[in-house]
């Protein structure tokens, strides 16, 4: 087992290679009551110990489960059950259940104690590291949110055998991206024949805990985790979340990686190492050339838009992201033709 700290709102200890049932035990003795929160698919893959004082609540599967509906019923069942500040929750499944679950958690009495159980290589290393909770609204992606921390992240290094292909590989994009960002030597292991999952987790959580150390609530250096996100959101609703959350930001880092060669000094070599990395996990690194008028209007929806410009995370080599806040809609036309199919 490794660990990780994480001092953001509050201390939360990240354990990685750890028995997510022996975690749910632990918990389970800290606290009077504890409502765990599990996706219907999910619930019927793992196998939960009949501890009297947990409550298993099953949500829909993926996305569907981030929406007012189901914090609702979230609400109703903590309600219910008189929940207290002595009471916690626990989210066990991807990055759209711990979402959830961290963000029912921040609203119950203004904050109630909550655990994170990714189960999801991109929920390991992204979406339940760092105390961001949402939900999703009719305009965009996690537009109803919190930042407010886990007080611990189990990771069980098992699920990844429980997962697809194509899950492993959206996961490897957040992967890949910590790689371009900060830390060269991630890129180096995931080229290997086999996959150091332990070693890889832990070096991409690491690099994401240095940055919310710094800047919890992204006031400015937290934004350098959004390196190929902000198309890959707006391709991500264009697609109607058809393609995963890594798989649009494979293509946004893509792009991000263009636009700073273009209009940068990012090496054009560096550029060619993103498409081939990120092939090599089936990736996708193009889009339809077609819905560009569309991804540029979703794309000020943004949250990081300001001055009604949209703002991108650029590189000017590995490990140097930069901000590019001055780009106008020809360059980026221009970047996009880069990518377009």
């Amino acid at each position: 087992m490794r660990k990780l700290q994480i001092a953001a709102d509050r201390k939360s200890e990240i354990f990685i290679d750890i028995d997510y049932l022996e975690s749910i035990v632990s918990i389970s003795k800290k606290h009077n009551q504890v409502l765990l929160i599990i996706s219907a698919k999910m619930a019927k893959l793992v196998k939960l110990k009949n501890l009297s004082n947990v409550k298993i609540l099953t949500v829909p599967d993926g996305e569907k489960q981030k929406d007012f509906q189901s914090l609702q019923k979230i609400w109703r069942e903590l309600g219910k059950r008189n929940f207290s500040r002595a009471d916690a929750i626990i989210g066990v499944g991807g990055g759209a259940t711990t979402d959830l679950a961290g963000f029912a958690a921040a609203s119950w009495l203004r904050g109630i104690t909550w655990y994170a159980i990714p189960t999801s290589l991109a929920a390991m290393v992204d979406a339940s590291i760092g105390g961001k909770t949402a939900i999703n609204s009719p305009a965009g992606k996690n537009l109803i949110g919190a930042f407010f921390s886990p007080a611990a992240v189990y990771i069980d290094l098992q699920f990844l055998k429980t997962l697809p292909k194509r899950d492993i590989s959206a996961g490897m994009a957040e992967v890949i991206k910590c790689g371009f960002i900060s830390d060269k030597k991630i890129l180096e292991l995931v080229q290997k024949d086999i996959l150091d999952f332990k070693e890889i987790i832990f070096r991409s959580i690491r690099v994401k805990v240095k940055v919310v150390n710094k800047d919890f609530k992204e006031s400015k250096l937290r934004e350098i985790l959004n390196y190929g996100h902000t198309l890959g959101h707006a391709i991500e609703k264009h697609s109607k979340y058809q393609l995963r959350h890594g798989e649009s930001v494979s293509i946004g880092l893509v792009f991000a990686a263009e636009l700073s060669h273009l209009f940068g000094d990012l090496p054009i070599a560096v550029v060619n190492q993103h498409r081939s990395i990120l092939s090599a996990f089936n990736l996708p690194t193009s889009y339809s050339k077609s819905a560009l008028s569309e991804l540029i209007k979703l794309m000020t929806s943004d949250k990081k838009v300001k001055n009604q410009k949209i703002r991108f995370i650029g590189l000017s080599k590995i490990g140097k992201p930069h901000w590019m806040e001055s780009i106008n809609t020809k360059q980026i036309e221009i970047a996009y033709e880069r990518i377009a199919k």
